[in-house]
C-alpha cells in the first residue's frame, strides 16, 4: 500500500508528508516540481527512510504522472501542487493558470486512465484527495456568516480564480466519470518551514533582522488561522473516511485582524528574543498600500467535518503561534538558507538529477 503526494515538498505537503510517516507505515512517493517554494530541506529528517520517495517533476507532465502510477500503484492521492501566492499571481498570473489549470486537468486524466483500469476492490477504495482554499468563496462582511460548503464560489484574485478553476474540474470528474474524488478547503496555515513571504513567518524573519513589518492597509482584513499540523490531520481524517464527491471546509475557529496577528508576534518576540535596544518589535510596524482587490474577510466554518468525521482542531491560536515563533527561532539556518536562496544548492548537491520512480 502507498499513497502519492503531489507538491509533497512545499509548506503544507512537507508538514503532511511528516506527519503521515510518524503515524503511519505507508510509504509516500512524493513528487514535486521544486519551484522556489519547495524545499527539500523540510523533509532532511527523512534522509535515508526507505518509506519516504522522492521524484522531482511536474505533476502536469502526463509521461511522469502516467509513469508513477504504474509503477508504485497508489491506493490514494493527496494534491498539494499548486501556485498559492496571491501577490504573486497579481504580478505574474500566467503560472498559476498553467499549474492550478492546466497542470490539475493534465494529472486528473492521468488519473482517471490508471484508476480506470484498476481492479474492482481497488477501484472501490482509491481516492483522490485535492487540497484547496477558503479565498475560493470570495470575501466576507464584517458581520457574514462563516463560508461553508456549499457557499457560492466568488474568487477575487488570479490565484483563488485559478484554484476555483480545479476545484471545478475535480468535480466535475467525479459527477462525469465517477472519479473518487474529495475536496477539502481550508482557511490561512501557518506553522513550522512556512515561506517566508507570507504574513506570520515574514514579520517574524523581518522582526529578527531589524527590517520594517509591512502591513496592508489599514491591517484590518481578517482571516481564520489553522496550525498547518492541524490541517494535516484533517487531511488524514478526509482520506480516512470522507464521503467520494464531498468537500469538507477545514479552519481553525480563530478569526483575528492581520494586525492582531503582527502584534501578537511582536509580543511573543519581546518575550523571547527581545531588542537588543530593550524597544518592543512593533515599532517597526509599517504601514503599506495595500493590495489590488485585497478581501477583506475570510472565515470557515468547519462544522460539517467536524460532525460527519469527527475532526476539529488541536491547536487555539495562542497555542499554535507560540510553537510557531518558537521554531522559527530554533530553526534560523533554514530561515537564512531560504532567504539567500541556497537550500536551491543545497538540493542540487544532496540529490542532482532525479530519476522517475
Amino acid at each position: 500500500m502507498t499513497i502519492l503526494v503531489t507538491g509533497g515538498a512545499g509548506f503544507i505537503g512537507s508538514n503532511f508528508v511528516l506527519g503521515w510517516l510518524a503515524q503511519s507505515d505507508e510509504p509516500v512517493v512524493n513528487l514535486d516540481k521544486l519551484t522556489y517554494a519547495g524545499n527539500l530541506q523540510n523533509l532532511v529528517s527523512l534522509n535515508g527512510d526507505t518509506r519516504h520517495v522522492f521524484v522531482q517533476g511536474d505533476f502536469g507532465d502526463a509521461a511522469l504522472v502516467q509513469s508513477l502510477l504504474a509503477r508504485q500503484q497508489p491506493r490514494a492521492i493527496v494534491n498539494f501542487a499548486a501556485e498559492s501566492h496571491v501577490d504573486r499571481s497579481i504580478s505574474g498570473p500566467s503560472e498559476f493558470i498553467q499549474t492550478n489549470i492546466v497542470g490539475t486537468f493534465t494529472m486528473l486524466e492521468a488519473v482517471r486512465a490508471y484508476w480506470g483500469a484498476l481492479d474492482a476492490p481497488a477501484k472501490a477504495s482509491f481516492r483522490l484527495l485535492h487540497v484547496s482554499t477558503d479565498e475560493v468563496y470570495g470575501s466576507l462582511a464584517k458581520a457574514e456568516a462563516a463560508f461553508t460548503e456549499t457557499h457560492r464560489y466568488e474568487p477575487n484574485s488570479p490565484y483563488s480564480a485559478s484554484k476555483a478553476a480545479s476545484d471545478h474540474l475535480v468535480r466535475a470528474y467525479h459527477h462525469t466519470y465517477g472519479l473518487p474524488v474529495l475536496t477539502t478547503n481550508c482557511s490561512n496555515n501557518y506553522g513550522p518551514f512556512h515561506f517566508p513571504e507570507k504574513l506570520i513567518p515574514l514579520m517574524i524573519v523581518n522582526a529578527l533582522a531589524g527590517k520594517p513589518l509591512p502591513v496592508y492597509g489599514d491591517g484590518q482584513q481578517i482571516r481564520d488561522w489553522l496550525y498547518v499540523r492541524d490541517h494535516c490531520s484533517a487531511i488524514r481524517r478526509a482520506l480516512q473516511a470522507g464521503q467520494p464527491g464531498e468537500t469538507y471546509n477545514v479552519g481553525g475557529w480563530n478569526e483575528m485582524p492581520n494586525l492582531d496577528i503582527v502584534h501578537t508576534v511582536c509580543a511573543l518576540l519581546d518575550e523571547l528574543k527581545p531588542r537588543a535596544d530593550g524597544k518592543p518589535y512593533k515599532d517597526q510596524i509599517t504601514f503599506v498600500t495595500d493590495r489590488p482587490g485585497h478581501d477583506r474577510r475570510y472565515a470557515i466554518d468547519a462544522r460539517k467535518i467536524e460532525q460527519q468525521l469527527g475532526w476539529k482542531p488541536a491547536e487555539t491560536f495562542a497555542t499554535g503561534i507560540l510553537k510557531t515563533v518558537q521554531w522559527y527561532l530554533d530553526n534560523q539556518a533554514w530561515v537564512t538558507n531560504v532567504q539567500s536562496g541556497a537550500y536551491r544548492d543545497w538540493v542540487a548537491k544532496q540529490y542532482g538529477a532525479q530519476p522517475a520512480a
